[in-house]
C-alpha cells in the first residue's frame, strides 16, 4: 500500500478534520473515537483512483470519498452491536466503550454526515451521488438482514449466499468506483463499467476472505483463522459443501461439529480439500475477478489505469 501513501494520508486528514459538533459529547465523542482508530480506507481510495482516470484532482474527489468512508463506519458501528463484538481494529467497540443506545444514535448521525459531505458538489452531481448512495444504503441493510437470517436457515444455496455478499459488501465497492465517474462528469456507460468493476471485485474479495479465514496463515491474514468454522458460519465453503458433499462426508462434518475447536478446524478444512470444495471456491473467486477485469478493460479514459488495477489485484490476490 506504500504506492498510495499520499492519497491515504489525505483521506485520513480529511476525516480527522471533519467538523463534528462538540456537543453533545456523548453523541459525537464516540464518532471521533471511531474515526480516529483508523481502517484500511479502501473504499475512498477506489473513489479517488476512479476519478483520477478522468483527470479529476484528489481535492475534488475527497468529499465524495469521505462520504463513503463515513457511511461505511456507520455500518460497522451498527454491525458490532448486532454481532455483540467487543473489539474493532484492536480497540473496544463503541457500544462497549459507551453503551448500546449511544452507539445506535452515534451511528445514525454518522450516516447523516455522510450525506452531508455530498453537499460539496453542484446540484446535478449531488443528485447522482445521493441517489446512488441511497440505493446502496438500502441494499447494504438488505444484505445484513439476509446474513442474519442465514444464521437460522437450515439450508443456504450458493446463489443466495452470492446475493447476500453482493448486497452486504460489494455494492458499496461498486458505489465507490461509480462515485469517481460521477464526480468526473463522465457518461453513463463509463459509470456502469466502473460500478460493474467494483461490484464484481467486491464479490471476489469476499469469497477470497472466506477462503483465507479457513486456509490463510494468521500472520499473513492479520487475524486468527478458523473463526468461521468454529462459529458454523455459512460461508461459500460451507454452502458449497452442503450442496455437493457425499452422505459420508456430511456425516463426518456433523461429527466434527461437536468436537473441540482445533480438531474441528483441522478436520473440516481436510473435508473442504478432499471433497473439492476449496478448489471450486477458488475457481468462483477467479470467475468474479475475471468479470471485474472485463468491466475494467471497457473503461475508456484518458489517463493511466495501472494504479487502480494494482489496488484491485492487491485486494483479490492476498496470499495464504
Amino acid at each position: 500500500m506504500k504506492e498510495y501513501t499520499q492519497r491515504l494520508e489525505a483521506i485520513e486528514n480529511y476525516l480527522l478534520q471533519w467538523d463534528f459538533p462538540l456537543q453533545p459529547t456523548t453523541l459525537y465523542d464516540p464518532i471521533r473515537y471511531f474515526v480516529r482508530i483508523g481502517g484500511k480506507r479502501i473504499r475512498p481510495l477506489f473513489t479517488i483512483l476512479s476519478a483520477e482516470l478522468f483527470g479529476v484532482s484528489m481535492n475534488q474527489s475527497l468529499p465524495g470519498a469521505a462520504a463513503l468512508e463515513l457511511f461505511h463506519n456507520f455500518t460497522l458501528i451498527h454491525d458490532d452491536i448486532m454481532d455483540n463484538a467487543p473489539v474493532r481494529r484492536g480497540k473496544p467497540t463503541v457500544h462497549e466503550q459507551w453503551n448500546t443506545n449511544v452507539a445506535i444514535l452515534s451511528g445514525d448521525v454518522l450516516m447523516i454526515h455522510a450525506f452531508q459531505a455530498l453537499a460539496h458538489y453542484d446540484a446535478a452531481t449531488f443528485k447522482k451521488l445521493s441517489t446512488l448512495l441511497n440505493k446502496t444504503a438500502i441494499e447494504v441493510c438488505m444484505g445484513q438482514q439476509m446474513d442474519m437470517d442465514f444464521e437460522t436457515n437450515a439450508h443456504v444455496t450458493e446463489a443466495e449466499y452470492i446475493e447476500m455478499i453482493r448486497l452486504k459488501t460489494s455494492v458499496l465497492l461498486g458505489c465507490s468506483c461509480a462515485f469517481g465517474g460521477f464526480i468526473a462528469g463522465v457518461n453513463g456507460i463509463e459509470v456502469d463499467h466502473l460500478y460493474g468493476f467494483g461490484e464484481n471485485l467486491g464479490i471476489a474479495f469476499q469469497i477470497q476472505d472466506d477462503i483465507l479465514d479457513a486456509f490463510g496463515e494468521a500472520e499473513k491474514v492479520g487475524k486468527q483463522t478458523g473463526g468461521d468454522i468454529i462459529n458454523d458460519k455459512k460461508t461459500i465453503l460451507y454452502t458449497t459443501f452442503q450442496t455437493t458433499a457425499s452422505t459420508e462426508e456430511k456425516k463426518r462434518f456433523s461429527e466434527l461439529s461437536l468436537v473441540k475447536n482445533e480438531e474441528k478446524i483441522k478436520g473440516i478444512k481436510a473435508l473442504y480439500q478432499q471433497s473439492g470444495v476449496l478448489a471450486y471456491c477458488q475457481q468462483k473467486q477467479a470467475e468474479y475477478t475475471a468479470k471485474a477485469m472485463r468491466h475494467f478493460e471497457e473503461i475508456q479514459c484518458p489517463y493511466e489505469k495501472s494504479q487502480l488495477l494494482s489496488l484491485a489485484e492487491f485486494i483479490t490476490k492476498r496470499a495464504y
